[in-house]
């Protein structure tokens, strides 16, 4: 091979995939991965000696310039998007919520048109179904065709939430199309039962948001929409789990032959509900749906990311100031904007606490925040791969770089992090976008508008 022969070498890293980890050469042309191997040379030439070379990481479940009652997340296209390549990931996939009487596709085209003019990463959209009208059941395959491949559910929250016969029929039409179903799992009598009885108990401080939503809420949710995928034999991607319940749940159904995936968040992993009891209000920090946990259910949700019970990591990443917009439900949970950020910590959160710690090989690491999530969602192997005719999309992660997680090492556009204090050793110090460096040492060179739109396959049941 001649000299020059690539736009960009990534040279002397350490190569870590779903599925191998080696010492080679990464060639880059144009906007590709040209060839991995050893001697390579190029017309620039990146020196990766003592880090680890990983494809760009994809997060699957993220809620950017998202309306919550009174006020919005409060980071737009651009703040989270800047964020989510600092911290390694190249690809989101954001939801998409028709007004009343919208059309899917209008709907589509217009969060797609909101999200170009400032995403600095590309971005995928889900699109979000409330309900079983035949003309909502018939734009699915056309949507479907248009690469919009997987379609949002809620069993959960006023406007949104399905029947079980609406959601079969919506598994249903989106089976045919070789689309997957997310489902928000929980159940909604209990919620409102235990709601009513702590309003009657004069219960309002933020840790009643967890004794509102219990993990059998949860459970029991799961196990029903995984029956009623099993019923109409369709792909099922359970998002957020958060109990040992949950993860059982998927396990058995996947014993069973069902074709179902199961995510969980950093959050689940790492911060129990006792969080929710901070004193001065601290605790609304931390209220998201379904909410945080028991030690117990974080050791089962590891166990289940080690064991292929779970099959991703997303973030859920949902973020609200505490001073003006969390600060709503002073006097009353219910009015606490419910949501985490996150979209920038994911990477580096599993390495320390997942590879470092013993509970995820490297390898498995990858899988669970790179490949596994392209597969899923219809965009393996242009994303999350370092193979050839891959898109260049690559992180250089530095396993040795120390880092104490706070507001000031983060750029998300919101007044903490739930994560503040944590040490971690190893960090992303390079982020590059379809052959272009678009972050280094944590500075942007990206611009507003570079991002560019997923148009998806189906996806898979990995």
């Amino acid at each position: 091979m001649a000299d020059n022969d690539f736009d960009l070498m990534i040279h002397g890293g350490t190569l870590v995939t779903a599925s191998r980890t080696e010492e080679a050469d990464l060639g880059i042309r144009g906007e590709k991965i040209a060839a991995v191997g050893r001697g390579l040379k190029g017309e620039r030439v990146i020196d990766a000696r003592g880090l680890l070379v990983l494809p760009g990481a994809v997060d699957p479940h993220v809620h950017l310039e998202m309306p919550v009652g009174a006020t919005r997340s409060s980071d737009d296209w651009f703040t989270g998007t800047r964020a989510a390549a600092c911290g390694g990931t190249t690809a989101v996939i954001d939801f998409v919520e028709p007004a009343p009487g919208e059309s899917l596709a209008s709907a589509l085209a217009a969060r797609r048109a909101l999200a170009q003019g400032q995403a600095v990463i590309d971005f995928g959209l889900h699109m979000t179904i409330v309900n079983d009208e035949p003309q909502t059941l018939a734009e699915i395959p056309i949507l479907t065709r248009q690469g919009c491949t997987s379609f949002k559910t809620y069993l959960t929250y006023a406007g949104f939430r399905l029947s079980d016969a609406a959601l079969l029929n919506v598994l249903s039409a989106v089976r045919p199309t070789g689309g997957t179903v997310l489902v928000h799992a929980e159940n909604d009598a209990i919620i409102a039962h235990l709601k009513r009885r702590l309003r009657a108990e004069g219960r309002n401080e933020p840790f009643s948001h967890a004794s509102s939503r219990p993990a059998i809420a949860e459970g029991e949710a799961i196990q029903r929409s995984l029956a009623l995928a099993e019923a109409a034999g369709a792909r099922l991607y359970v998002v957020h789990t958060s109990t040992a319940l949950g993860a059982d749940a998927i396990r058995a159904a996947r014993g069973r032959g069902v074709p179902a995936c199961g995510e969980t968040c950093p959050q689940y992993l790492l911060l129990t509900e006792a969080e929710l009891a901070r004193p001065d209000f601290e605790g609304a920090k931390f209220v998201c749906s379904p909410p945080l946990r028991t030690d117990a259910d974080c050791a089962r949700l590891w166990q289940a990311l080690a064991d292929d019970d779970l099959q991703t990591v997303g973030t859920d990443h949902c973020p609200f100031n505490f001073h003006g917009q969390k600060e709503l439900g002073r006097g009353n949970y219910e009015d606490i904007p419910g949501g985490l950020p996150g979209i920038e910590s994911r990477l580096a959160l599993l390495h320390t606490f997942g590879f470092r710690e013993g509970r995820l090989t490297l390898n498995r690491w990858v899988q669970v925040c790179c490949t596994n999530p392209a597969r899923i969602f219809g965009l393996y192997p242009r994303k999350g791969s370092l193979e050839p005719g891959a898109d260049a999309d690559v992180v250089l992660f530095d396993p040795g770089k120390k880092v104490i997680l706070g507001k000031s090492v983060l750029h998300e556009n919101v007044d903490y992090t739930p994560y503040e204090g944590l040490a971690l050793q190893g960090y992303p110090v390079l982020t590059i976008l379809r052959g272009r460096v678009i972050v280094e040492g944590g500075d942007l060179r990206a611009e507003p508008g570079s991002g560019q739109y997923l148009v998806r396959q189906p996806g898979e049941t990995v």
